[in-house]
């Protein structure tokens, strides 16, 4: 008796789905993709055939990694000192370079001046805007001056476009701005898509390998500031730049997440203005604010921007409060580390007066101080904003409190002290055990922060009023 077999499933394949977003398959309809989280983007499109991959002829004889020629890795000087800085040197012949940043904060600019700087007789730079005209770039280069006969432009937003222009130009540096503006026609998706843009990518690094050629891809950030797009776009590129800033302040911070090159320690300074935006070789001067006589509420303290120094200054100001509710403000720094440097003054300093007062803290220059190195002078201009005393002249405060009150040890205390020093300061709040100290500076070492407190003269304007009390 012969066997029996379900009706419809024996010598019938049955069809299977895929997302046309990210491509990710599955063997009945869903309304949303278990990948992207998308709706609507799971179609039918036949049975996945079974592939093996047979070998095949090797292209190049692998090499002993001594007999390998590392001269044809060399960096070649993009002309823009502070961005060299962060790839370790310069660009790399073959190396492909993300750089993502928010709308407005200078990324276009930046990559049009490093185009027309590093454009010579034997080196092309090909400039290719999906995002703009070619006419609109035409007008930024101009404003900026990056003019020049071996920078050629193009406006594309079809990948294979943008490849015909590699065969017809030749270039050894190739920008795009944006990977998420250019799509291929043979895959699904619309572009900034993650298929689109993991296609885009793909092929661009691989005419980079191939023909040696340096290229830089200009990438959108979600709100949250993340850099949009697939994280495989992430790991196939060699460097990844994010671009910082405040578009209401004039710097501009580029930072190094990934580099095969290089460190990621490094961080470019820039500062963006009408003309254009130009490297910082010392951007100390942006984040001080000097005056004659010490104010009080304001503090400084060095900052380390990867290995790079940094004079910064934190302000505060105390006022009485009119609501149940007192305000905490804050801008470039944590409110946490704020909120926590309150209550170790009023805990551990045995200052009172903080907790019904509206309290503002902000940096000057629109730096952003995360680093717990920043304590000290923070709690220091919280406690000179509440006793309306200022603090030494050229006095540097660095350390980071605890909860406890201690003044704990830092990272870079030399070099730290070293910049300090090389600005004109004079005085320093360190940890203990700070190491060598420059020639000409005075270090006091803190323990805790009431030894920290002791730096503030006594305050007249505090004191009458009690004296006063205790006579009544």
């Amino acid at each position: 008796m012969a066997a029996r077999t379900k009706s419809g499933t024996a010598g019938k394949q049955r069809p299977s789905y895929r997302c046309t977003e990210c491509g990710w398959q599955t063997a009945k309809w869903l309304g949303r993709c278990a990948e992207c989280q998308a709706w609507g983007t799971i179609d039918e499109y036949g049975v996945p055939a079974v592939r093996t991959t047979a070998p095949g002829r090797v292209t190049t004889s692998a090499l002993p990694i001594g007999e390998v020629d590392g001269r044809q890795a060399t960096a070649r000087t993009t002309g823009v000192p502070e961005l060299d800085r962060v790839l370790g040197g310069g660009l790399v012949p073959g190396a492909v370079v993300l750089v993502a940043g928010e709308p407005g904060v200078g990324k276009s600019t930046l990559l049009l001046d490093v185009a027309a700087k590093s454009a010579s007789d034997e080196h092309r730079t090909l400039y290719v805007t999906g995002e703009e005209s070619a006419s609109q770039v035409r007008l930024r280069a101009d404003r900026i001056g990056a003019i020049d006969d071996h920078l050629y432009l193009a406006a594309e937003t079809d990948l294979a476009a943008v490849l015909g222009h590699l065969d017809a130009v030749k270039p050894s540096l190739l920008i795009l701005d944006s990977v998420q503006t250019v799509a291929s026609p043979e895959i699904d998706g619309a572009p900034g898509g993650m298929a689109q843009v993991r296609e885009v990518a793909g092929a661009l690094i691989r005419a980079s390998k191939e023909r040696g050629m340096s290229t830089l891809l200009v990438g959108h950030v979600t709100k949250d500031g993340a850099i949009a797009g697939p994280r495989l776009l992430e790991h196939l590129v060699d460097v990844v730049l994010h671009f910082e800033g405040d578009r209401h302040a004039r710097l501009r911070l580029v930072r190094g997440v990934k580099n095969r090159y290089g460190t990621t320690d490094e961080v470019g300074c820039f500062e963006l203005h009408d003309e254009g935006i130009t490297g910082l070789a010392d951007p100390s001067g942006l984040f001080l604010t000097r005056r004659a006589e010490p104010v009080p509420g304001t503090c400084l303290t060095v900052t380390l921007e990867g290995r790079r120094p940094l004079v910064a200054e934190v302000q505060a100001l105390t006022v009485d409060s009119q609501i149940p509710s007192p305000r905490r403000t804050t801008s470039g720094l944590e409110t946490s580390r704020v909120s926590m440097m309150l209550a170790v003054l009023e805990q551990r300093g045995r200052i009172s007066a903080l907790g019904k007062r509206d309290i503002y803290s902000a940096t000057v220059g629109g730096v952003k101080l995360s680093e717990p190195a920043a304590d000290l002078a923070v709690a220091l201009a919280l406690a000179s904003a509440a006793s309306d005393t200022p603090l030494p002249k050229n006095l540097v405060a660095i350390g980071e409190v605890g909860l406890a009150g201690e003044v704990r040890r830092v990272t870079g205390v030399q070099r730290r002290l070293s910049e300090a020093h090389r600005l004109g300061f004079t005085h320093a709040l360190v940890p203990a055990d700070p190491g060598k100290v420059p020639a000409g500076m005075k270090v006091l070492e803190v323990a805790d922060i009431g030894d920290a407190l002791r730096v503030l003269p006594r305050s007249r304007r505090r004191e009458a009023p009690r004296e006063e009390e205790r006579r009544r």
